[in-house]
């Protein structure tokens, strides 16, 4: 069985790689993360844009790639255009 991995952005734009996104989600939202950080004080996290990846080394990549961008607008691309998140896997993938 192949695993995918997901690219996710949440609305407040913090990433995250996962192989189960709603686990991961409901983690953040809930206690499970006990250091005070940026993600856990926020309560209102839902996810804005999300990328299937093949593996969790693409999905990595492309994370990077993301976060050196750091453009709120990039992040809005994302979710308008799909072309993007399909050349990011073109470029990426391992």
């Amino acid at each position: 069985m192949i695993s995918l991995f997901f690219l996710l952005v949440i609305l407040s734009y913090p990433l995250f790689t996962s192989d189960n996104p709603d686990i991961r989600l409901e983690k953040h939202l809930s206690d499970f993360y006990k250091k005070p950080k940026f993600t856990n004080i926020a309560s209102d996290w839902k996810i804005f844009w999300f990328l299937k990846c093949p593996d969790i080394f693409t999905a990595r990549k492309i994370e990077k790639h993301i976060k050196k961008m750091k453009s709120r607008k990039y992040h809005q691309n994302l979710k308008n255009f799909d072309d993007i998140g399909k050349k990011l896997l073109l470029k990426y993938a391992s």
